[in-house]
């Protein structure tokens, strides 16, 4: 993989972006080991109220003030959840159905055909999900975007993309916006790569922390998989406490 290539990515889709919105980058760190960060933005005060927190293996968004939340229904949920050997991680609370689904054999891709975007109109915010499947040496990864139909009011277009492989180094990553607007304009096109240039989970999240909107990034969480113990553990910057 030509590393120029993931720079360029992250340079036009994230650091020159002030609102890629939430997203999601997942693939392996330059040890090789398997790793998940997560980010959130905010432009209301609503969605700039939160702070990640973490118990055991699940990490979760929560208030920073409780006494300013306005409508917690799609801000508050558990970001990263585990079942078994799959790690998951996603906007919202699919991340929820997708663990319970797995736990009962339901795949990843016939869990989400029964979930759609979020209901916050006029943005119609697509629900972005990835789960890296650890069964396996070779691993896998599942990433997904559910996104508002173009061609009627309702409708659900859900796009799945599976990677059996990914080099050490690189991750692939997606994003919920294509950039800032009003409305908010859907991430388009497949999930790019991007560089993931060091081994500690410190030093991941304070790159990708340093990438992203001084204004409106609000939280990011790193998450480092020991696929052969099948652990994992976080580290998380929280930019309100």
């Amino acid at each position: 993989m030509d590393v120029s290539i993931a720079r360029f990515n992250l340079a036009k889709r994230i650091t020159e972006n002030s609102y890629p919105g939430r997203g999601i980058v997942v693939g392996r760190d330059a040890a090789g080991d398997w790793i998940q960060v997560y980010w959130i933005m905010g432009r209301s005060e609503n969605s700039r109220n939160r702070i990640f927190s973490e118990e055991e293996t699940i990490l979760r968004t929560e208030a920073a003030d409780p006494s300013k939340v306005e409508d917690p229904s799609l801000i508050i949920y558990n970001a990263m959840r585990v079942s078994g050997k799959s790690f998951i991680v996603g906007n919202g609370l699919q991340v929820d159905a997708l663990c319970e689904g797995l736990e009962k054999g339901v795949s990843f891709y016939d869990t989400l055909q029964n979930w759609e975007y979020e209901p916050d109109s006029p943005n119609f915010t697509p629900r972005i999900s990835a789960c890296i499947d650890v069964k396996s040496d070779s691993g896998l990864i599942w990433v997904s975007i559910l996104k508002k139909d173009v061609f009627s009011d309702g409708g659900s277009e859900r796009q799945y993309f599976t990677y059996d492989f990914v080099e050490p180094g690189f991750g692939y990553a997606l994003t919920t916006y294509e950039c800032d607007g009003d409305p908010l304009p859907s991430f388009s096109g497949s999930p790019y790569v991007v560089p993931v240039p060091f081994s500690e989970m410190a030093d991941v999240a304070d790159f990708y922390w340093r990438n992203l909107d001084e204004k409106n990034k609000i939280s990011i969480a790193v998450r480092s998989i020991d696929s052969k113990q099948n652990q994992c553990k976080n580290y998380i910057i929280n930019r309100y406490s």
